[in-house]
């Protein structure tokens, strides 16, 4: 059996409210239906699919290495998203894939998970 795409990935968190928010603000996520499950959380969604689950933890996961290195979308508009990233104050970092030319922007959620959104060549 073959994968095909991700899915989605889930995220606890004790800081469900500014979570929600920062991926809707910062990478354009929308705010979508979840089933009524017996504990909070929010499902982000990009077109028709639910990509992010976040789940309410009432205090911050442990560990001193995350649990996930990072996650990535891909995406157009880089100029438009850099603005964005911009106008939020939100610290990024850009780098190029070697011999591909795919632009890559790399920040942090307010968890500080590691996220990744990559851009076709120009």
């Amino acid at each position: 059996m073959p994968l095909k795409w991700l899915d989605h990935v889930n995220i606890r968190t004790a800081h469900l409210q500014a979570m929600t928010e920062f991926y809707q603000r910062v990478v354009g996520l929308e705010l979508g239906h979840r089933p009524p499950f017996p504990f909070n959380g929010t499902w982000l969604y990009l077109g028709d699919q639910a990509v992010l689950h976040l789940v309410e933890a009432e205090s911050p996961p442990m560990g001193t290495e995350p649990r996930i290195e990072h996650f990535a979308f891909c995406a157009t508009g880089l100029d438009e998203f850099i603005a964005r990233l911009q106008a939020l104050s939100v610290s990024y970092r850009r780098a190029t894939v070697p011999a591909t030319g795919l632009e890559q922007v790399h920040f942090s959620d307010p968890d500080g998970n590691h996220i990744e959104v990559g851009f076709a060549p120009k």
